[in-house]
């Protein structure tokens, strides 16, 4: 008798695991859904402040997936940069070069030929 229901018990378990696996070869499992979903940052412009406040990370059972907040804060970090960088090269071109402020060329005594003459002094002889 234990020998009859251990088998009945073998051939339970195994057309249960037919089952659930699929079993036939004509039946085609479903696709399985993504791990990770897009971080619904826009792909084609730059990432602008309001992207960020309607960015909605998934949730997994112990939290966020750290993965893609790492991604998603990478990306910002690099486009940042890249913004920061790209400010001051317009700041630079559009301030110009500046100016540099010699004071009054009679400052400086010089000799007929432009060299600094240095045995003149500005407040006379001494």
């Amino acid at each position: 008798m234990f020998f009859f229901l251990m088998i009945a018990l073998v051939v339970v378990v195994a057309a249960v695991t037919l089952a659930v696996i699929g079993g036939g070869s004509e039946a085609v499992l479903p696709e399985a859904e993504p791990d990770r979903v897009a971080d619904g940052l826009p792909e084609s412009r730059p990432v602008v402040r309001a992207d960020i406040d309607a960015l909605r990370l998934p949730v997994a059972p112990r939290g966020y997936r750290m993965a893609e907040v790492d991604d998603v804060l990478e990306r910002l970090a690099a486009e940042l940069a890249e913004r920061d960088a790209r400010i001051a090269q317009l700041t630079a071109v559009a301030a110009g070069p500046a100016p540099v402020d010699a004071g009054p060329a009679d400052a400086v005594p010089q000799d007929g030929d432009g060299h600094i003459d240095l045995t003149k002094h500005g407040d006379g002889d001494r």
